[in-house]
């Protein structure tokens, strides 16, 4: 399966932002996808999963309440929508696709989309 993330871009603090990740290839049915993010000198974080049938979006702790995840099967596009954005959410915006384990380890994806960057100025 392969996946392609949009979307990001610079944004004052307390605006919004939508990430989209296209995801092609084999039937994405069984995956959950998730969103990773990886700020300069930090290790890549896990933000948000969802499972592409069920659609129950699960979140770091310091996203929730803020961003949302949801997908489009018949579109096989998933989203991050970004609320009350901080400069501390800066970062490259990962989507993967989850083969098992801990949804939080990044060794639990074998699928990884380019990255997009998200930019948050103060």
């Amino acid at each position: 399966v392969q996946l392609q993330a949009s979307g990001g871009g610079l944004v004052q603090a307390g605006g919004s932002l939508r990430l989209s990740c296209a995801v092609s290839g084999r039937s994405f049915s069984r995956y959950v996808m998730s969103w990773f993010r990886q700020a300069p000198g930090k290790e890549r974080e896990f933000v948000a999963a969802i499972g592409w049938i069920g659609g129950t979006g699960h979140y770091a702790d310091v996203v929730k309440g803020r961003f949302t995840i949801s997908r489009d099967v018949a579109k096989n596009t998933g989203y991050l929508q970004m609320s009350s954005l901080k400069p501390e959410d800066t970062a490259i915006y990962y989507c993967a696709a989850h083969i098992g384990g801990d949804l939080t380890s990044t060794s639990s994806y074998d699928s990884w989309g380019q990255g997009t960057l998200v930019t948050v100025s103060s």
